[in-house]
């Protein structure tokens, strides 16, 4: 019988230290995500670019996209 409560016993601590360590990996992924840093307005600005000269963006989507980076 004693046994029994010692093996009871250990697999409840098993349990609860699993518990623990997946609750300590939520928290450290919780943690570590990130949004990227946003791009600089002259990395923004070539890439308007490259898209305009390349046929994508028309010379009104181009000025209106580049007004909406530098903020006129």
């Amino acid at each position: 019988m004693l046994a029994g409560a010692v093996a009871g016993g250990a697999i409840a601590h098993h349990r609860a230290k699993r518990e623990y360590q997946d609750n300590s990996y939520d928290d450290y992924q919780e943690q570590t995500q990130y949004a990227p840093p946003p791009a600089s307005s002259a990395d923004e600005l070539e890439h308007l670019a490259q898209l305009h000269s390349s046929g994508v963006l028309s010379d009104d989507e181009f000025a209106a996209a580049k007004a909406k980076v530098l903020g006129t």
